[in-house]
């Protein structure tokens, strides 16, 4: 009986069939990008798809890659656990998209740079670029690592081979971003997005179905306390309250979204700068979108455990198998259907590691070759973007070889994005908005950023905070019924040393380790910004000659006044900048238009 635990159903042929079909189709969408762009075969082409691409699937794109399977499996379990508190990063989405739009997007777009990290070149040195790059390699490879763990719960519970599986992964993503490039990538997420809400529909339907209506599983979900979101308690050690979702998930998606070269590759591959802002706005709605159908399918799950939890059942081993185990539960009688669930979560990872090998292939070319040895013909260029591909696809199925669980995938990969990405945020900020941060301030202000983050991220995974500040919902077994079946499995234990709890807990543990992992990326931030303004002070950045503008935050960057500038002279530059950068094609972002036209005026 759905419900009441014990074993599980494993995949039926059918549910095999579905799977294949999706790996199929993400190949295929990659071998007919390589096709149709032969014509087309340049650096340019392959990196941003010739910059010509429009926001829709760009939209798409950028929702996909980053929420990925582990939204499908992490955040479902989260509502589960935890109640609606997550939702709240709905407030995060589009303070991200907004930040992001109109700082940033503008920025990039004026210098026509392929890697985002070429602005810290521009703006500090070359030194403060190369570590800013290896900063992203270093994080994008640990959550690659992350992603396609996000697999295992999946195969633990379906029965699918894992070592299938991952070498899958490995080779379906070599292909379509060896042959098709960015184009690949974006089309590909377009489906896989697809595919990740349809999964999640699948689970609601059937769990209304199962309970009797969405009704009974929003009543459910009251009385067992899932329904309270907005805690307004200011402890910066609780886990999730409105000040740490809002502030703190702010700044760690607008670090995700803003500087990491996996993001800002596609919305600088937009044709005009409009499409590109557009693009955020669009991935904004798909956020919630995608994040709201994830939460009901937590409730909806609370809603059919609520008697018998998993977890405390001994059915499975960690909470991030909970999704896969509800899904065989209630959908193995229908063939096909735990297949295209599983999918789901299947084209998250695809998505996510396909972007991270085209990115980590355009930051290697861009900030590492090119800056050494630019003589290269153009079908060199091709065959080292292709080759980089496939070496960074190896890399990733390798990594995944030597995996091990290490709790919950949700909460572990946006505490690396924290951990990295906030301190390279401030250096960001540092350099937009304060012309006096100098190439010492700015690089000491992140090395002092980063140290102090990893610091307060390594603490916290050592030490992890009590229940008193995670405060995990109260579940039950007294509904549970084990029955044995032989056709059926359950699912091993998934444990990680890393997460056992050490015999002795300093008493820094119960205070800066216990700091909530939502405010690591503004504790980066802020340390990185303060430092890198000191140290520049203290070197000499008030005496530095005057740098170009095109590297600074503009007012006519923003929304509010791009259409009512009235700029005199002395800001004509930015003027011409504004009215060709807004609605041209951005082929190269017109930036010989440019410098022709002022010269003209003037």
């Amino acid at each position: 009986m759905v419900g009441t635990g014990g074993p599980v159903p494993t995949f039926s042929p059918w549910d095999y069939v579905v799977f294949a079909a999706t790996i199929l189709g993400a190949a295929s969408i990659g071998l007919f990008q390589a096709i149709r762009g032969r014509k087309e075969n340049n650096s340019a082409e392959f990196l941003l798809g010739g910059r010509q691409m429009t926001a829709v699937p760009v939209a798409m794109s950028l929702t996909a890659s980053f929420m990925s399977g582990i939204t499908v499996i992490g955040t479902p379990s989260e509502a589960y656990r935890f109640g609606l508190a997550f939702w709240l990063f709905g407030f995060s989405y589009a303070i991200m998209s907004a930040i992001t739009a109109e700082l940033f997007v503008p920025i990039f777009y004026r210098l026509g740079i392929t890697s985002a990290y070429e602005y810290l070149e521009r703006r500090f040195n070359r030194i403060t670029r190369l570590t800013g790059t290896s900063m992203y390699i270093v994080q994008t490879l640990q959550n690659v690592y992350l992603f396609i763990m996000e697999n295992f719960p999946n195969c633990l519970v379906t029965g699918l081979d894992l070592w299938g599986v991952l070498v899958a992964t490995g080779a379906v993503c070599i292909i379509y971003c060896t042959l098709g490039g960015l184009k690949a990538v974006i089309w590909t997420d377009v489906l896989q997005m697809v595919i990740m809400l349809a999964g999640f529909v699948a689970v609601i339907a059937r769990g209304a179905v199962v309970q009797g209506g969405l009704s009974t599983i929003w009543d459910d979900a009251a009385k067992g306390g899932r329904l309270v979101a907005f805690d307004f308690d200011p402890d910066p050690l609780k886990r999730h309250t409105f000040w740490n979702i809002v502030i703190g998930g702010s700044i760690m998606w607008v670090s995700i979204y803003s500087i990491n070269q996996s993001q800002v590759q596609r919305y600088i591959s937009c044709k005009t700068l409009g499409q590109a802002k557009l693009a955020l706005y669009i991935n904004m709605v798909g956020l919630w979108t995608t994040v709201s159908l994830a939460m009901f399918s937590g409730l909806t799950m609370y809603s059919i455990y609520k008697n018998c939890d998993p977890l405390s059942n001994g059915d499975i081993g960690t909470s991030d198998q909970l999704l896969p185990y509800l899904v065989m539960d209630i959908l193995s009688p229908y063939p096909g259907i735990p297949g295209l669930f599983v999918a789901a979560a299947y084209s998250g990872t695809l998505s996510t590691v396909s972007s991270s090998i085209n990115a980590l292939v355009a930051v290697t070319v861009e900030d590492f070759i090119f800056p050494v040895y630019k003589d290269f013909t153009q079908k060199q260029v091709t065959w080292m973007n292709m080759g980089l591909s496939v070496f960074f696809g190896g890399v990733c199925i390798g990594m995944a070889g030597v995996a091990s669980a290490m709790g919950s995938v949700l909460q572990a990969a946006l505490s690396i994005f924290g951990m990295i990405g906030g301190p390279l945020l401030g250096l960001y900020l540092l350099g937009m908005f304060f012309r006096t941060a100098n190439s010492t301030g700015g690089l000491g202000g992140l090395i002092t950023g980063l140290v102090l983050t990893l610091w307060v991220g390594i603490g916290a995974q050592l030490y992890p905070p009590t229940a008193d500040k995670t405060l995990p919902l109260p579940l039950t077994t007294v509904g549970c019924n084990k029955t044995l079946d032989l056709n059926s499995t359950t699912a091993a234990p998934w444990t990680s040393p890393a997460n056992l709890t050490p015999d002795y807990r300093p008493p820094i543990a119960d205070s800066w380790y216990s700091l909530s992992y939502v405010y690591f990326s503004l504790f980066g931030m802020l340390i990185t910004l303060v430092s890198g303004l000191l140290l520049s002070i203290i070197t000499g950045g008030c005496k530095q000659a005057k740098m170009n503008s095109d590297l600074f935050v503009r007012r006519s960057d923003l929304i509010c006044f791009s259409g009512c500038n009235n700029s005199k002279a002395s800001d004509e530059i930015e003027k011409v900048a504004t009215d060709v950068h807004m609605g041209v094609d951005n082929k190269a972002f017109m930036e010989m238009d440019v410098q022709k036209e002022y010269a003209t005026k003037l």
